[in-house]
């Protein structure tokens, strides 16, 4: 019988070094870095700090091996995908705890993503043999279109620390289906699960040098290097809008395929038709799923002057009953924020609120450490013009305003540089319809509070991002369109 995994034993079984070309190799330097639990503030371990140089090494293996990958059979592609998955699923337990103890979010949740990170890899498995071509006569009668697809290259990777794996497969995933070598750069904050992730990807029989992870404190002067240098033609990120502009400027050099999945600012719209009990569940799931550090987390609640004070004091006491503590705790279902300057951004977006009129229902004041933590908050009478207005909150708290017209909330929610989701609870359907067909987000959840899910298109408009993750279109981001004329 197999122990149940322990902190200890999680830790020390994942891999502390950069995996470049299918080795474990030290930073070139010697330098590492820290990976910090957020529950407790104290050191984890040290993983391997790389330099440019080792940036280079890693796209070096992925450059030597894309060749050869291209041609790997598409479906032992995804026999590999399929294999890796199955490892993700039977070593739940283990990846859970590993990812709670860098991470912070309660041990049901990281249960959760690592379900959701596998299916990624399933999904992607049986879409590896259905990338399709075409056959078609000219217009003319006099030639023939032979239309092939092919792997756009090697591909650089960025992941964010909010979700370290299911990041690292949404993009692994569609990248190995269509035959793409990479390098990934996991968030400092939280790279033990990437580095699980690539033991697990080696042991399911992925070839050498197919993936690449570097860990560094270092972002840009690795990954700048890559983008610039040429031989990567895929740059894939997630991460903040910030970020992904000065990243669209450095591909702009060697005109690299991008794909953005930037930053949110998703409205709650709660109409006086809804059934409160299932926008209020919606509203807790939207708002609290990992801490409420989420892109596609509710950021601005708009619910209709009718049913405002119903819908605020049936939040308010939900979020106020809410089980605080470390992740790893029995029951707890709000763990720590990643670190310390998350808890001062998310403090100061609720002081500016309140300096300008509203008012806490519930929360409000960040938590004496140890650890980063921040209550579920509630604010009411929310003005426009306050900061939590405009801009990403990335932690518990739920600010609410009232309207009274469908054309007035629209306008409010329409009112962002972001556009990647939105949240819409009302039992009219012709409404239903309108509204979803008027909000301009990459996706809306109707009467639902997630949306996420591998089987669909996940992606934003405006400064939400560029292209989709998932679903049927997932795999197109990694591959090339080739048109054969034949003059028959």
């Amino acid at each position: 019988m197999t122990a149940a995994p322990t902190e200890t034993s999680v830790v020390d079984n994942v891999g502390k070094d950069l995996f470049i070309g299918g080795q474990w190799r030290k930073a070139t330097d010697g330098k590492t870095l820290p990976v910090y639990d957020p529950s407790t503030g104290k050191v984890l371990c040290e993983v391997a700090d790389a330099s440019p140089e080792d940036g280079k090494a890693a796209l070096d293996a992925a450059v030597a091996a894309q060749p050869s990958f291209a041609k790997h059979p598409p479906r032992e592609r995804g026999e590999i995908l399929r294999r890796a998955y199955q490892l993700l699923i039977d070593r739940t337990e283990e990846l859970a705890l590993l990812m709670t103890l860098e991470m912070g979010k309660p041990l049901a949740e990281s249960r959760g993503e690592v379900a959701y990170a596998a299916e990624f890899f399933r999904w992607f498995a049986e879409e590896a043999v259905r990338i399709e071509g075409g056959y078609a006569v000219a217009p003319n009668g006099k030639g023939r279109f032979l239309i092939h697809r092919q792997p756009v290259g090697p591909a650089l990777l960025i992941t964010p620390w909010n979700f370290p794996m299911a990041m690292g497969t949404r993009k692994l995933g569609p990248a190995i289906a269509a035959g793409c070598t990479s390098v990934i750069k996991p968030a400092a904050q939280t790279p033990l699960s990437m580095l699980a992730l690539a033991g697990i990807l080696a042991e399911a029989g992925l070839p050498d040098g197919v993936v690449n992870v570097v860990t560094t404190s270092d972002s840009g002067g690795v990954m700048e290097p890559l983008i610039r240098d040429g031989r990567a033609r895929k740059l894939s990120f997630t991460g903040s809008t910030a970020v992904g502009r000065k990243l669209l400027e450095q591909c702009a050099d060697k005109v690299l395929r991008t794909s953005m999945e930037l930053g949110g600012n998703a409205p709650f719209i709660v109409f006086d038709d809804a059934d409160l009990d299932v926008a209020v569940e919606g509203a807790m799931l939207a708002k609290l799923r990992n801490i409420g550090e989420a892109c596609t987390a509710a950021n601005r609640f708009y619910v209709q002057r009718g049913v405002a004070d119903e819908f605020a004091r049936r939040l308010t006491e939900k979020m106020a009953a809410q089980p605080i503590g470390r992740g790893t705790e029995e029951g707890v279902v709000i763990g720590p924020l990643v670190d310390e300057a998350a808890v001062e951004k998310v403090s100061s977006l609720v002081s500016d609120a309140v300096e300008r009129g509203a008012k806490v229902l519930t929360g409000g004041e960040p938590i004496e450490g140890p650890g980063h933590f921040y209550p579920p908050t509630v604010l009411s009478d929310v003005p426009q013009d306050a900061r939590v207005a405009h801009e990403e909150i990335f932690g518990p708290v739920a600010p609410i305003n009232v309207f009274d017209t469908e054309d007035e909330v629209v306008a409010k929610a329409n009112d962002t540089e972001y556009g990647l989701v939105s949240y819409v609870f009302t039992q009219d359907i012709n409404r239903a319809i309108r509204v979803c067909e008027a909000l301009e987000t990459g996706m809306v959840g109707l009467n639902q509070g997630i949306v996420s899910n591998p089987a669909a298109p996940f992606g934003g408009v405006k400064q939400s991002g560029l292209g989709r993750e998932g679903g049927t279109v997932g795999i197109d981001e990694f591959l090339e369109t080739k048109y054969i004329a034949i003059n028959v």
